[in-house]
């Protein structure tokens, strides 16, 4: 990253988000606009939900549900990421101590 601010200002895209009927102003590198597009409009429904239940009121509360739900589903996503890389590595082991003593068979049958 550069010292030089106007570098900076020049790697910046300023992108308009609407959340819950309120507009935000959002400094991003210019190649992850649609990427937070795609998170405020994520967030604006999540938000629209704990809204419309009805068991949540005020923008403060709403968000910090909101908030909350998200990184549970996040947190559960890496979970179920972590489990499935422990699944293939020992699937990957196992087909490499397969594929070791056949070549290990192999070998010994050439001599």
């Amino acid at each position: 990253m550069s010292g030089n601010d106007k570098d900076t200002d020049k790697e910046l895209a300023r992108v308009s988000v609407r959340i819950l009927d309120k507009e935000f102003m959002i400094a991003c590198p210019y190649e992850q606009r649609s990427a937070l597009l795609d998170s405020a409009q994520y967030l604006d429904t999540k938000m629209r939900e704990v809204r419309e239940s009805g068991k949540v009121v005020g923008i403060d509360r709403i968000a910090v549900i909101a908030a909350l739900n998200l990184t549970n589903e996040l947190l559960r996503l890496q979970s179920r990421d972590q489990q499935l890389e422990t699944e293939l590595g020992g699937r990957v082991r196992a087909l490499r101590e397969r594929i070791d003593g056949a070549v290990a068979r192999s070998q010994q049958l050439d001599l």
